[in-house]
């Protein structure tokens, strides 16, 4: 499939990596910067970029492990610490002076709230879609982000589903298993009650099967744990870099600068949920995942609360943020409902360029 017309693909090597990545607009236009999500590519936002006002340059990279950027490994002992500096590497290689907006999908909410964290003064906004709670993925529970148990067990590269990782590292594009990169694309990334176009889906699906796979992209390695369910996050990888135990951006209620936040969200979205069915928590709440300790000890990890109540600190610290739910929307408002998700954002950046 084609890019949309406007949109076009560059590859830089930065400082740190080779990146592929897209760009639309004029090279002097005001910058803003899509950072996607874990299994995704800059591609998920080419529909966007395309109709785009004309005074923005959008950039939309590939990061580390995914798409058309170098196939190095993540250093999940850093949480989202190498997307941010991969990011501001490609900022730095494009002569972006000026402060940009950014936009995070999920694990992308993740890595510009640490690029706020990074780089306080060099930031115009952000703009959250479904993104990572601010306390990682899987083994914390209540509102402050606590961990079920000291080594932030449950969480990590072991949480990973072994058949869908074996999937996509023997690049499966059919819908045989439930658990095949389409077919968990189709019931996880937009509503299941959304038809994607064919062309779009096929591109989609052969984007997220360019993923590093193994113990330094996809899931990530683990190590034993004797706390329930029997693993702790290793040290490398996605899913590590996701875990507690390494990614915590609730720093930026502390940020000297604090520009205004956009949070977006779909109201159907199952994989940041509190109550997601993609965390132990809930497995072992279900029974999923045998011997759970209880709802005293590893309750259902409160993602979305979690994120909310960051954001309403960050508010009560001098910044702003907004929330907007999209009903029915999967986990990529921008994907199942992309018109109205783009003029929420567009009419957003207007109001803060």
């Amino acid at each position: 499939m084609e890019l949309p017309h406007g949109v076009s693909v560059h590859h830089a090597d930065t400082s740190r990596l080779s990146m592929r990545y897209l760009e639309s607009g004029p090279s002097d236009g005001i910058p803003v910067i899509f950072v996607h999500g874990n299994l995704a590519t800059g591609r998920f936002f080419e529909h966007i970029m395309a109709g785009a006002p004309q005074k923005y340059r959008f950039i939309a990279p590939d990061m580390r492990g995914f798409g058309g950027s170098d196939k190095v490994a993540i250093d999940g002992s850093r949480g989202l610490r190498d997307w941010s500096d991969d990011t501001r590497s490609l900022v730095e290689l494009l002569g972006i002076s000026q402060p940009s907006h950014l936009v995070g999908w999920s694990t992308g909410g993740g890595a510009i709230m640490q690029y706020l964290i990074d780089h306080p003064a060099d930031v115009a906004s952000l703009t959250l879609i479904d993104p990572v709670s601010p306390y990682g993925f899987g083994g914390t529970k209540n509102d402050a982000g606590e961990p079920a148990y000291p080594d932030y067990a449950g969480s990590g590269g072991g949480s990973g589903n072994p058949e869908f990782a074996g999937l996509l590292a023997a690049g499966d594009a059919g819908t045989d298993s439930d658990f095949s990169p389409r077919n968990v694309m189709r019931g996880f990334y937009w509503s299941a009650e959304y038809t994607m176009d064919s062309d779009q889906e096929d591109m989609l699906v052969a984007e997220v099967l360019m993923s590093l796979t193994g113990d330094g992209g996809y899931p990530g390695d683990s190590i034993p744990s004797d706390n329930w369910p029997g693993f702790a996050p290793g040290t490398s990888g996605i899913l590590n870099a996701l875990s507690g135990r390494y990614l915590n951006t609730s720093g930026i209620v502390d940020s000297p600068s604090k520009p205004p936040i956009l949070w977006t969200r779909g109201s159907a979205d199952l994989v940041v949920a509190d109550g997601t069915p993609w965390e132990m928590g809930t497995l072992g709440s279900l029974g999923v995942v045998p011997g759970w300790p209880g709802e005293d000890i590893y309750p259902p990890q409160p993602m979305v609360s979690q994120t909310r109540t960051v954001l309403d600190s960050y508010a009560a610290q001098g910044g702003s943020y907004r929330e907007q739910v999209f009903e029915g929307s999967g986990h990529g408002p921008h994907l199942d409902n992309a018109e109205a998700w783009s003029e929420t954002f567009f009419g957003f950046l207007d109001s803060v360029s």
